[in-house]
C-alpha cells in the first residue's frame, strides 16, 4: 500500500497524542483530590495549573529548534520520556512547592511535541496532505482527554491519586519502546517504504516548498521569519484557541463538581463528552481545510476561512456555556465549543507548512507555539483569581475565555495574508 508507511508514522503519533492528554488532563481530573489533600485554595490551584507551561512554552520554542537541528524523531523520543517520567512523579508531591517544580518540569518535557510533529510530517508527506496529516494526528489528544476522565477518576477512586500518575506513566515509556524500533527520521531512510511512496512524497514536496531557495545567499534567516507579520498573526489566533483550551483543560472538572455540584465520578465520565466531540472537530477541520484548498487553490484563504468562522462559533459557546443553569447545558454548550475550537487546531501548523521554509518549520513552528502557550501561563491563573474574587462564580471567567477567542478569529482574518515573495533575502523578508 502506497500510503502505508507515512500514514504509520502518522498512527504512532496519534496514540502520542492520546498519552500525551493523559498525562496532561491528569491533574484537572484528580484536582478537587489534591485541593483537599494538600490544602489549596483555589488561587494556589490556578497558580499550580499555569506552572505547567511555564516550561512547556519555553520548551515550545526549544524543541522546535533542536527538531530543525538534531532531527524530529530524536527531539521527539526525548520529550516522551521525560515527560512521561515527571508526569509519575507528581506521586512525590507533598506541598505546592514541590507540585510546581515537577509541572514545571513535566512542561518542559511535554513542550517539544507539537513542533517535533510538525517537523516530522514536513519530512514524510505530501504538502497536499498536510492538514490532514496533523489534524489526524491531532486528534488523538481530545480522545487522551476523554480517557483521563474515567481512566483517572477511577485509578484516583480505587487507589489514590498518587498511584493515578504512576499507571499512566507506564503508556508513555511503553510507546516509546515502539516509536524508537520502528520510525526513521525521513522516508529514504526507512527500509520498509516503497519507491512509489518515496517518490510521491519527494515530488510533491520538492514543487511545494514555499519560500524556499536553495542559494544560501537567499535563504531567509530565522530570526527574520519571526517577526513577520502573518507569523506573529498566526500566533496570536493560537493564542486564542489555547486561552480556550487550557481554561476548559484546567478549570471545567472543578467547575462542574463546584458550581454544578457533580460528584468525582459524574465529573469524569462528563468530562469525555466534549473531548469527543474535540476529537471529531481535530479532524474534520484539517480535511476540509485541504478541500477549500483543493478547489480554490488558494493555502492561506482555506486556513483563515477555517479560523475564522470556528474560533468565533467557539467563542458563542464557551460564553454560554458559563451562563447555563444545568450541568446537561454546560456540558452540551462546551461540546458544541470544543469541537469548533478544535476544528481550528490544525490550521495553525498548516499556515507554517504553506508559508515557511523547510530548513526553519521545527523553530518558527516552536516559536508560534512558545507565544500561543503564553495563554497557558496567563489563562488558568487568571481564572484562578477571578473564582476567588467572586467567590466561586464562574460566569466573567468563562465570557473573558469567549472575548478571547472574539479577537483570535479577527486576528486571523486581517493578519494571515499571502507573504510577498519578491523580497527574499537574508533579512528575512519572504
Amino acid at each position: 500500500m502506497i500510503r502505508s508507511q507515512r500514514w504509520f508514522v502518522v498512527a504512532l503519533f496519534f496514540l502520542a497524542g492520546i498519552i500525551n492528554y493523559l498525562d496532561r488532563a491528569a491533574l484537572s481530573i484528580a484536582a478537587p483530590l489534591i485541593q483537599k489533600d494538600l490544602h489549596f485554595s483555589h488561587a494556589e490551584l490556578g497558580i499550580v495549573f499555569s506552572s505547567f507551561f511555564l516550561g512547556y512554552a519555553v520548551f515550545n520554542f526549544v524543541g522546535g529548534v533542536l527538531s530543525d537541528k538534531l532531527g524530529a524523531k530524536r527531539v521527539f523520543g526525548a520529550a516522551m520520556g521525560v515527560w512521561s517520567v515527571f508526569c509519575g512523579a507528581t506521586a512525590l508531591a507533598t506541598g505546592i512547592v514541590s507540585l510546581i517544580v515537577l509541572r514545571v518540569l513535566f512542561g518542559m518535557g511535554e513542550g517539544p511535541f507539537s513542533s517535533s510533529n510538525s517537523k516530522m510530517v514536513n519530512n514524510w508527506f505530501p504538502r497536499r496532505e498536510v492538514a490532514s496529516a496533523i489534524g489526524v494526528i491531532s486528534s488523538g489528544t481530545p480522545l487522551g482527554g476523554a480517557l483521563a476522565g474515567p481512566v483517572v477518576g477511577y485509578l484516583a477512586m480505587r487507589f489514590g491519586w498518587r498511584w493515578a500518575f504512576v499507571g499512566i506513566m507506564l503508556l508513555g515509556l511503553a510507546w516509546l519502546v515502539l516509536w524508537v524500533t520502528t520510525t526513521t527520521e525521513h522516508p529514504h531512510d526507512h527500509p520498509r517504504i516503497t519507491r512509489e511512496e518515496r517518490e510521491l512524497i519527494v515530488a510533491d514536496q520538492a514543487g511545494g516548498d514555499a519560500g524556499q531557495s536553495t542559494s544560501g545567499s537567499e535563504r531567509p534567516a530565522l530570526i527574520g521569519l519571526l517577526r513577520q507579520p502573518l507569523v506573529l498573526a498566526t500566533a496570536f489566533a493560537f493564542f486564542a484557541y489555547n486561552y480556550v483550551l487550557f481554561f476548559f483543560l484546567s478549570w471545567f472538572p472543578t467547575y462542574l463538581t463546584e458550581a454544578q455540584h457533580l460528584s468525582l465520578r459524574d465529573m469524569s465520565f462528563a468530562t469525555v463528552v466534549p473531548w469527543l466531540f474535540g476529537s471529531v472537530g481535530l479532524a474534520a477541520g484539517g480535511f476540509v481545510s485541504d478541500a477549500i484548498l483543493r478547489v480554490t487553490g488558494r493555502p492561506l484563504f482555506s486556513r483563515k476561512l477555517v479560523l475564522g468562522v470556528c474560533l468565533s462559533a467557539a467563542a458563542a459557546c464557551v460564553a454560554l456555556a458559563g451562563r447555563v443553569v444545568s450541568a446537561e447545558a454546560a456540558v452540551a454548550s462546551m461540546s458544541v465549543s470544543i469541537f469548533f475550537l478544535y476544528a481550528t487546531g490544525s490550521i495553525y501548523w498548516a499556515v507554517i507548512q504553506d508559508t515557511v521554509p523547510r530548513a526553519h518549520v521545527g523553530g518558527v513552528g516552536g516559536f508560534v507555539h512558545f507565544l500561543a502557550n503564553l495563554a497557558g501561563v496567563i489563562g488558568p491563573a487568571v481564572t484562578g483569581f477571578i473564582v476567588e474574587a467572586t467567590h466561586g462564580a464562574y460566569g466573567s471567567a468563562f465570557v473573558l475565555a469567549g472575548a478571547v477567542a472574539v479577537l483570535g478569529a479577527i486576528c486571523s482574518i486581517v493578519g494571515i495574508r499571502e507573504p510577498r515573495r519578491a523580497a527574499v533575502s537574508v533579512e528575512g523578508a519572504w
